[in-house]
């Protein structure tokens, strides 16, 4: 008959259904999260560089468990901050610590000495040894401006 399920196709739809169920899923996570960069000066090359408010550091990280399957993080301005003449001999630093807050690794950036309005870097995925905490660190001109970080746990 048009327009009706066989028994057989009911029993292989009741049995895909079944098999999704059952089958267990991989956890997934990921966490963002922004940190405004407080105004600052700082000098370059005799020029005073000055960052007015306005721009935010955030941290992206995704994956599930201890392991990282993508994490990035960068400062996007706006308003008065998006006229700022950039970051100058900036650096991106990620760190993890454990759940005593001791911090284990650190994967440092490149200082990048051309200025940027807006600095960025991924890292690379990796399976973190211990539950705790990754961070991501804001450096410019060798001075820590901003820092975001997300609880890694069960």
């Amino acid at each position: 008959m048009p327009g009706h399920l066989t028994a057989r196709a009911t029993t292989a739809i009741a049995a895909a259904a079944a098999l999704a169920l059952l089958t267990p899923a991989q956890a997934h996570a990921g966490a963002i999260g922004s940190t405004p960069v407080a105004s600052f000066e700082y000098a370059v090359g005799g020029v005073t560089m000055k960052v007015p408010t306005g721009c935010m550091f955030t941290h992206i990280i995704r994956g599930g468990g201890r392991k990282i399957t993508y994490q990035n993080a960068g400062v996007d301005c706006g308003f008065v901050g998006a006229l700022n003449s950039g970051f100058c001999n900036w650096r991106i630093d990620f760190t993890y610590a454990d759940t005593d807050n001791k911090t284990y690794k650190t994967s440092r950036g490149k200082t990048h000495n051309e200025c940027e309005i807006h600095p960025m870097r991924d890292n690379a995925p990796q399976t973190l040894p211990r539950y705790g905490k990754a961070c991501a660190h804001l450096n410019v001109n060798g001075v820590r401006r901003a820092s975001q970080c997300h609880h890694i746990t069960k």
